[in-house]
């Protein structure tokens, strides 16, 4: 089966979808690997170091699109892309599933059979290829050095002849993969740090990191059998923002990591929280490109509050570190060809039968086979 890696056309996007080290291993299988001349520059893995791992690097995209058996990729393609795939052929990516629905009638009409990365079941099996989580990892740690960056003080206590500087205060709204990942970072540069999560499930995980954790009483409260915060009544996100006020007050940077699965997120941080923040504070919104957590947030802008709070909404954040980014998705996307991997007949194999396939297999023999999204 030949494999296509192409160059991602979003100017903003620097991961690539395959690295060196993930060509050899597929190469290993009895893949043959081809990637588009310059895909992984951006992310500093370079055409010469695909070609010792066996790849063969190609200029002709629309060519090779047509040809590939398997397509890998790290956000959602073109129309044109979509419709350049031959029938039979697994386009696999971060394919936006629930707000993409032209691009998924696309991959059904061409027959395509559609992996949508977002939609790997959270469980203990699919634990490797789980792409969203690898990802909301890096973006947790580069949301503290973004942070610390715009912030005009140092994050650490420190004792020096002129005397003690107290520690920075950072406030972790959210504790999913990426917020536990911003506390961790945020204690390792020496910050106090706060936490608050809706679901109390997390409180240990919070003070095993050295972090306090944030009671709030919100009545009952829960997590979906996927591991999500289940959303809040109005009443409940009142109660919330009244608890959060007093802590944001005194944090020096708050990074809010809430999002909903497949609906925009929910504004957690208003402008009345942002009114009682210090001058000079950050606050940073992880959840900018599904709406935003921060009132006022603009996508790939700082917006500065009149009391001089700055906004940080930065898409895509795992992309300020995108060789390591492209390191744990291109070592996902192996999990996964490997896991399906049938050596006998040399393809993936597609029985939906299979849970995990069953979760993340969109469209299949020019269906939409999703549950989700069939209808």
């Amino acid at each position: 089966m030949r494999v296509f890696v192409p160059s991602e056309t979003s100017s903003t996007e620097k991961r690539v979808a395959l690295i060196p080290e993930s060509v050899k291993r597929l190469v290993a299988l009895g893949l043959e690997i081809v990637i588009e001349s310059d895909a992984g520059k951006a992310s500093y893995y370079l055409d010469e170091d695909y070609k010792a791992a066996g790849a063969r690097i190609a200029t002709d995209r629309a060519g090779e699109l047509s040809a590939a058996d398997i397509v890998l990729r790290v956000t959602k393609p073109s129309t044109e892309d979509a419709a350049s795939l031959k029938s039979g052929a697994w386009a696999i990516g971060f394919f936006d599933p629930f707000n993409e629905g032209e691009l998924i009638e696309q991959f059904a009409k061409g027959g395509v059979t559609s992996v949508s990365m977002e939609m790997i079941p959270r469980t203990t099996l699919a634990q490797k290829m789980d792409g969203l989580s690898s990802q909301a990892n890096l973006a947790g740690y580069f949301a503290v050095v973004k942070g610390a960056e715009r912030l005009n003080r140092i994050l650490p206590m420190m004792m020096t002849p002129a005397g003690t500087i107290s520690p920075s205060r950072v406030f972790v709204i959210g504790v999913g993969v990426a917020g536990l990942q911003a506390i961790a970072t945020a204690k390792r540069l020496g910050a106090r740090v706060d936490a608050f999560d809706t679901r109390p499930v997390v409180e240990e995980q919070v003070k095993s990191l050295g972090a306090k954790f944030v009671k709030i009483d919100l009545g009952e409260m829960g997590q979906t059998d996927q591991g999500y915060a289940k959303e809040l009544t109005e009443e409940q996100k009142e109660l919330q923002k009244a608890g959060m006020a007093k802590v944001c007050a005194q944090a020096d940077i708050v990074i809010t990591t809430a999002k909903l699965f497949g609906r925009k997120a929910p504004t957690i941080v208003d402008k009345k929280m942002l009114d009682g923040m210090k001058h000079g504070s950050v606050v940073v919104d992880l959840a900018v490109e599904s709406g935003g957590n921060v009132e006022g947030s603009k996508l790939d802008e700082e917006v500065v509050t009149e009391n001089g709070v700055r906004i940080l909404g930065i898409g895509k954040l795992e992309c300020g570190v995108a060789a390591h980014a492209s390191q744990m998705y291109s070592a996902n996307l192996y999990n996964f060809i490997e896991h399906f991997w049938d050596k006998e007949a040399k393809a993936l194999k597609s029985d939906l039968s299979d849970e995990l396939l069953k979760g993340c297999v969109i469209t299949q023999g020019g269906n939409v086979v999703h549950e989700r999204f069939a209808k």
